[in-house]
């Protein structure tokens, strides 16, 4: 798998590069500030690219803003987002540009090396990563549209939104896939989506409905 870092925390960057490279990952360039960022991108059109959403010079939305240039010349290229906190605005800017596989982690994550390598996978095959933390913030504030859901349907919304499986959603509420797929036919009906059986393109259908009725 090739990868662009962009992060401009020097040990941070190391750390994640040497991991990378320990685990089937060729680190094709590592850059530090949001006008290298994009040109990197393109020039690369790496399986994914890990980036943090601030970057040098002004610490603002470089690197989303980078990844967005990068997107229009290199269509459907992964990104898996890192922030510090959870920045709704750039979390929403990610979703509004749904061409192929995103995540939006937090850092503290990146600790857990088998779950981020897990969510690096996912979004380099197309997926989505979304951070349950960042999935809770979206999610909060939507209670107009979400009114009609049951708990069960609201947790199965949220795994759904973090780009988990149907099997995995199952494991984890310890129900059976057929529950689990019962439970998501309701949400889409309830929330007025059209069913699809391409998993990605749903979850990102949610996230994209729930962005859109702010």
């Amino acid at each position: 798998m090739r990868v662009v870092i962009a992060e401009d925390h020097a040990l941070l960057a190391d750390g994640l590069n040497r991991m990378l490279s320990a685990h089937d990952c060729e680190v094709v360039e590592m850059v530090d500030n949001g006008p290298r960022l994009a040109p990197a991108l393109i020039e690369h059109k790496p399986d994914v690219a890990v980036v943090d959403v601030r970057l040098p010079p002004t610490f603002t939305d470089e690197g989303i803003r980078a990844v967005i240039e990068a997107r229009a010349k290199v269509p459907a290229l992964p990104v898996l987002v890192l922030s510090q906190y959870v920045e709704q605005l750039y979390a929403r800017e990610l979703i509004r540009d749904r061409a192929g596989g995103v995540g939006y982690l937090l850092k503290d994550r990146v600790s857990n090396i088998s779950q981020f390598l897990d969510a690096l996978r996912r979004v380099a095959g197309g997926g989505t990563a979304m951070d349950p933390e960042v999935v809770s913030q979206l999610l909060g504030g939507k209670q107009s549209s979400l009114d009609s859901l049951t708990g069960r349907e609201r947790e199965v919304l949220a795994l759904m939104a973090e780009g988990r499986t149907n099997s995995a959603i199952a494991a984890q509420l310890y129900v059976t896939d057929k529950a689990v797929d019962k439970h998501t036919n309701n949400v889409f009906r309830k929330l007025g989506l059209a069913q699809s059986s391409d998993d990605n393109r749903r979850v990102l259908a949610v996230l994209a409905y729930l962005e859109g009725h702010s």
